[in-house]
């Protein structure tokens, strides 16, 4: 954890690099330090996927809207502060990488961080203690 879920119109698959956007907003996720300079998330912990939807209803379907929503999920023990900032910085790259494309068609993203505990939080990885 953290995790970034990308979930996509189907119609963008052809227009947007989302395996380049899952790079940068991991590059992002990494890059967030908080009141004390420390990393917020854990390098070998961050996670970006992105998945299209083949199927999907976006308002009333007059016209080929396209949509992107990510879900941020993490774990309780940031402030609120680092929430936002982290956030923030996600936002803009998010725009940024969707920028040329927004301007020539109709799109829609969203950007939601979820917090919690897990009911059950099993690990196996091998990951981790590279970036020890």
């Amino acid at each position: 954890m953290p995790h970034l879920v990308i979930l996509y119109t189907g119609n963008l698959e052809k227009e947007a690099d989302m395996t380049a956007l899952c790079r940068d907003l991991a590059d992002v996720m990494i890059e967030q330090q908080d009141e004390s300079g420390d990393q917020v998330f854990p390098t070998g912990g961050t996670r970006v996927f992105a998945y299209p939807a083949p199927h999907y209803a976006v308002a009333d379907g007059k016209q080929d809207y396209a949509f992107v929503y990510l879900n941020l999920r993490m774990g309780f023990g940031r402030s609120d502060t680092v929430k936002e900032q982290a956030g923030q910085a996600l936002l803009a790259r998010i725009k940024a990488h969707f920028a040329a494309l927004y301007d020539k068609r109709l799109l829609g993203l969203t950007l939601q961080i979820d917090e919690g505990g897990e009911v059950y939080n099993a690990k196996h990885s091998n990951i981790h203690p590279l970036f020890k």
